[in-house]
């Protein structure tokens, strides 16, 4: 079962690379992809968010959200699942960015894109800016696909923590303004 998966995994990296490599889309998601390095963008732009009043709750969860990416992500899974890089594995499949970590399941990335993203659509008030909030995560997971660093099911799997975190920090949210309130009163 998992060998199956594995070549199915490895089969789609191929045709993304074979199919819809350009030289224009290589330079544009080798740039996006390295965005994400270390969540480093959306850390940014969460901390922007704590500067604006309106969107200073917007801005926190999402950085709690990323910091419960980060612990179910790097911190526990990929040393529990151990999954290597698929330019190790695929044979005939370039990868276009440099990726120190040798470890690939769940994409970090799209993870911490995801976290980011849902939380922030939470609290966004306009439908396109929800929808922008959410594109921009599914843009970088896809970006991790075509660089050739992650797999189909590494991707999605950072998809699902990450709105699960996502999820969970809202939750977190919820009880903690509960308990703020309880204090004023």
């Amino acid at each position: 079962m998992l060998e199956t998966l594995q070549a199915l995994d490895g089969a789609f990296l191929l045709w993304v690379q074979d199919t819809l490599r350009t030289p224009a889309l290589d330079s544009f998601f080798s740039c996006f992809t390295q965005l994400g390095n270390g969540g480093m963008i959306y850390i940014v732009l969460s901390v922007a968010l704590l500067l604006h009043p309106k969107t200073r709750r917007a801005g926190f969860w999402a950085l709690i959200a990323m910091l419960f990416g980060l612990v179910c992500t790097n911190l526990i899974l990929k040393h529990l699942v151990g999954r290597t890089r698929p330019w190790l594995v695929v044979e005939g499949l370039t990868h276009l960015v440099v990726e120190n970590d040798p470890l690939s399941f769940p994409s970090g990335h799209t993870c911490a894109a995801f976290a980011a993203g849902a939380t922030w659509s939470r609290y966004a008030e306009r439908r396109w800016l929800k929808f922008l909030c959410v594109a921009q995560a599914a843009l970088m997971g896809f970006s991790r696909l075509y660089v050739g660093v992650h797999f189909l099911t590494d991707v999605l799997a950072g998809c699902a923590v990450g709105c699960f975190c996502a999820w969970l920090a809202w939750r977190v949210s919820l009880w903690a303004e509960a308990r703020w309130k309880e204090r004023r009163t």
